[in-house]
Formats: C-alpha cells, sequence, structure tokens
C-alpha cells in the first residue's frame, strides 16, 4: 500500500528527507480540506538531489540500454498493481472523475511498454564518407540529469512521459511537480522506488529518481544548475519564458509544453452528431483544465445558429459534482485562483460583445469548499481580443465562418500553437487543413477532437506553446546527445572537400 502518512519536502532515492523550507498544504480540490502540510525544499535541498542524482547517472549510463528497458517494464508492471490506488490520490487531488484518473495512470503504463521497446532502438545512422576507406557513423549518449516540471492537470502521466524515456536513455531524474498534487508524486515516487529495491540484479542506483517538493522557488534552483544539461517543463507560457530565460542563460536545454488555445474546425460537411461529441470532451472534460482542452470553435455561418443552440442546451446538463461519485463529468476547478481567473475571462468576454450561457458557480449538490462551475459557452466575434489568451477552465468560444480560408485565419491567428482539428467530410478540406499551409500547431486532427493525444505520437506544439515533444515518435532524442563519428581503416590520411596541407 502507499503510504501518504508523513510526506517530506525531498525524496532522495528512497529517502524522505526532512527539510526546513516553508510549509505549505497540500489540498483537495474536492472540497478544500486539507490532506498534508509540508515543509518546502530549499535551494540547497535541490541542489543536494541533483548531485544525486548526477551520481546515479554516471552509473546507469553504463547500463546497457535493454537492461534499462527490463527496469522500465518492471515500473509498468508495479503501475498495473497500483492503478486503482494511484488514480484515486489523482482524483483527490487534481480533482478528476475516477475514468479519467484510471486513463492517466493508463497513460504510465502506455510510456512504459513504448520505452521498453525503444531500449533496443536507440539507432544512430551509418553515413557515406566521401573520402575512400572511411565510415561516417552517429551515436547517442546518455545527456545527464532530466530536470522534470509538471503541472497539477497531468499529475503524474507528464512526469512518467519524461521519466520513462530518460530511464532507457540512461539519464537519472529529478522532478519537481506542482505544490498543488505533491502528493501524486510521492506515491509515483514510492511506486519506483519499490521496483529500484527489487531490480538488484539490473544494477540500479538508488537515486536514479528524485523528488523536490515546493514552489516557484524550487523550479528555479532546479532549473539554474548547469549539471542538469535539459529541463522538461510543463506549464503557463509565463513560466516556460522564464525557463528558457534561465536555462538559456547557461546554454543548457529545455524541453517546453506551454499553452493552447486550442481551435476546432466546423466544416458544411461535417458529421454533426460525431462533432457535438468531440466538442463536448474537448471543451468540458477535466472541467476544462488540460492543455489540449477545446477553448475556440470555428463553425461555419450555415451551421452556427443550430450547433450554438445544441451546444448550449447539453454543456448545461452535463453532471457537475464530486468526481469520486457516479454518474459525474466534471469535477472541480483546482482552486478559488482557477475560479476568479474564470469569472474574469467571462466579464471580459461580455464585455467585448460575447453572449454567455453558463459559467455560474454551483454551491447546491457538490461538496463545499470546492470551486464547482457550470461550462459556458460563448457566441462572440473571431476578433475579440479575450480570444488570444487561454484561461483554464471550462469556457467554449464559438464564432462563425464563411470560408475555409477565413477559418484557418483565425485558427492561426493566436500565439499560442498546440492542438487543432477539423470536422469534415470534404477529402480537399481535411488535406488543406494538414498541409503546410493550414494548421500552424504541433497537433492538427481530423474527425476528432483536440482532445485526448495517444502516447505513440510525439506530443507539443509551436509558437508560445514552446516548440518541446515528449512521450512518443523521436522525442527520444531530446534526453540523449549525438556524437559523429568518423573511421579512418585506410593507411592514408586524405582531407575533407579535396584540402591538401602536404608538409
Amino acid at each position: 500500500m502507499l503510504d501518504l502518512s508523513n510526506p517530506k519536502g525531498l525524496y532522495i532515492g528512497g529517502q524522505a528527507v526532512q527539510t526546513d523550507g516553508q510549509n505549505f498544504l497540500c489540498k483537495s480540490c474536492i472540497d478544500g480540506q486539507v490532506l498534508a502540510t509540508i515543509s518546502a525544499a530549499n535551494s540547497d535541498d535541490v541542489d543536494r538531489a541533483i548531485e544525486k542524482a548526477h551520481k546515479a547517472f554516471e552509473a546507469w549510463r553504463l547500463v546497457p540500454a535493454p537492461a534499462r528497458g527490463e527496469f522500465v517494464r518492471r515500473f509498468g508492471n508495479q503501475l498495473r498493481k497500483h492503478k486503482i490506488d494511484l488514480a484515486q490520490i489523482v482524483t483527490m487531488e487534481a480533482g478528476k472523475i475516477s475514468s479519467e484518473a484510471m486513463g492517466e495512470v493508463q497513460e504510465m503504463i502506455d510510456i512504459c511498454d513504448f520505452a521498453v521497446g525503444l531500449s533496443r532502438q536507440l539507432y544512430g545512422l551509418t553515413i557515406a564518407s566521401e573520402r575512400p576507406l572511411h565510415r561516417m557513423m552517429e551515436q547517442w549518449h546518455p545527456i545527464g540529469v532530466v530536470g522534470v516540471i509538471s503541472a497539477f492537470n497531468f499529475p503524474v502521466a507528464v512526469w512518467a512521459w519524461n521519466a520513462a524515456i530518460a530511464f532507457v536513455c540512461g539519464d537519472s531524474v529529478v522532478w519537481k511537480p506542482s505544490e498543488k498534487t505533491s502528493l501524486c508524486a510521492i506515491a509515483c515516487q514510492q511506486i519506483l522506488q519499490s521496483v529500484v529495491a527489487e531490480s538488484a540484479d539490473l544494477n540500479v542506483p538508488k537515486d536514479l529518481s528524485c523528488v523536490v517538493l515546493g514552489d516557484g522557488n524550487v523550479g528555479e534552483a532546479l532549473t539554474a544548475n548547469s549539471r542538469v544539461p535539459l529541463v522538461s517543463a510543463t506549464g503557463s507560457v509565463r513560466m516556460g519564458k522564464r525557463v528558457a530565460q534561465v536555462v538559456g542563460a547557461r546554454l543548457g536545454r529545455s524541453l517546453l509544453e506551454l499553452g493552447g488555445n486550442n481551435a476546432m474546425i466546423v466544416t458544411p460537411t461535417a458529421e454533426i452528431e460525431l462533432a457535438i461529441r468531440a466538442i463536448i470532451f474537448s471543451a468540458f472534460g477535466t472541467c476544462g483544465q488540460r492543455c489540449t482542452t477545446l477553448r475556440r470553435l470555428i463553425v461555419h455561418r450555415s451551421l452556427f445558429d443550430g450547433l450554438l443552440k445544441k451546444l448550449c442546451s447539453i454543456s448545461q446538463t452535463l453532471p457537475v459534482g464530486d468526481p469520486r461519485e457516479k454518474g459525474i463529468l466534471i469535477g472541480p476547478l483546482i482552486d478559488k485562483q482557477s475560479y476568479d481567473a474564470m469569472q474574469l475571462a467571462i466579464q471580459t468576454a461580455i464585455a467585448q460583445g460575447g453572449i454567455v450561457v453558463g459559467g455560474d458557480r454551483i454551491i447546491d449538490g457538490v461538496p463545499q469548499g470546492g470551486y464547482y462551475v457550470k461550462p459556458a459557452v460563448i457566441a462572440i466575434s473571431a476578433s475579440a481580443e479575450v480570444l488570444q489568451h487561454e484561461t483554464f477552465a471550462p469556457i467554449l468560444y464559438c464564432m462563425a465562418y464563411d470560408s475555409l480560408d477565413e477559418a484557418m485565419a483565425i485558427q492561426n491567428g493566436v500565439s499560442q500553437g498546440l492542438s487543432s482539428a477539423i470536422f469534415t467530410s470534404d477529402v480537399r478540406e481535411a488535406e488543406s487543413f494538414l498541409a503546410s499551409t493550414g494548421s500552424d500547431c504541433g497537433i492538427a486532427n481530423v474527425n476528432i477532437g483536440t482532445s485526448g493525444a495517444e502516447i505513440g505520437g510525439a506530443f507539443g506544439g509551436e509558437k508560445e506553446t514552446g516548440g518541446g515533444r515528449e512521450s512518443g515518435s523521436d522525442s527520444w532524442k531530446a534526453y540523449m546527445r549525438r556524437t559523429t563519428n568518423t573511421i579512418n581503416y585506410s593507411r592514408e590520411l586524405p582531407l575533407a572537400q579535396g584540402v591538401n596541407f602536404d608538409f
């Protein structure tokens, strides 16, 4: 069983360390109840964790990659055993309904399975040399300590996306989770360390994974340390810009997953009932607190009034309440700050000509102390300034278009570029959407929503979304360093480009 009864601010391998930083509260967003009080890590604690993780890296990089994959396979199996327990902690801290919490843990399991196969596929290229009797090739080597900064909305999966890949690549990890979901991180660390303890045959260093808890100051200390060659950060654009500045100042690497502000286009040939199902989940699942949440719906003018009416009707009847209860589809916002931001966005939209349905707080029939809201559907002009900003809440802005070129201009006309979708039965429209002149997002979908990415594809976006890629495909390359090797097996020493340097 997972033990969260006496949480600490620092976890170095299997050891929980008492810190003397400022206390912070772990609360359940379901009812606002305090779950634990934790003393935060300070900068010295962070440096200590990094030092331990660096020593672990020096040993781990010598373990063959398939053996590293075997360790991750065992971790995935342990996650299967603890799936229900871990999902319940996710629900308690992050407010996800049970099926979404279980789905998040399943993402962890899936990325472990992916990483196991990857451990035998860390390929480099053999390259034709212009010089006779020479061979060129590239190799990929472990990069070092990977710093992971994660957000509250995916409190376990995003860490696993990074950690599972980093481990098979030969790296160690220091994790700074959101202080709003610290217990989720402690639970993950306990599960991982149980596998480390049972994997002596694989020579797994006990400090392969470390956790540092606290606020932004802890993240700042992690990003500033030169022994962390890669920082993978998920969160707001403001936070990501700060990470990029700090890491860039020391010429380190940053992998950023930031704002979304995602859009969907609904064309005249769309299957409307299919589109409605996608819109409702994409816009209101997880109480609108996904980076891939649908924020902007761009509908052909011929369909606009009818679709808007249906969305308003459905959105106001969705079951909102305690995410632990059967039948509930929308849990609470994470905290009062999120609720206040939602109300400010709604008032701003009204001031800019928006017509709002929903968005009010629910008091009756829900746990007291939590921030439960009706989803908001807002009909608004595509030129409204409020559309330029992402509010992490269940707000769906709806606007009309006349031509596909206009719709694409609206979709791409924001500073974020994570996820996008089009609903159409016209192959020309679909291919135009996916072309280089179409969606400018890292994720572009046809006839599915913006939310719910699979781990097999590289996840991430462009522009202010940060440009990073995590999870599947070839994103593993971010966690390694590349060397180009040239081997001369002749008895001559010809120079490249025909250069002569005889003496």
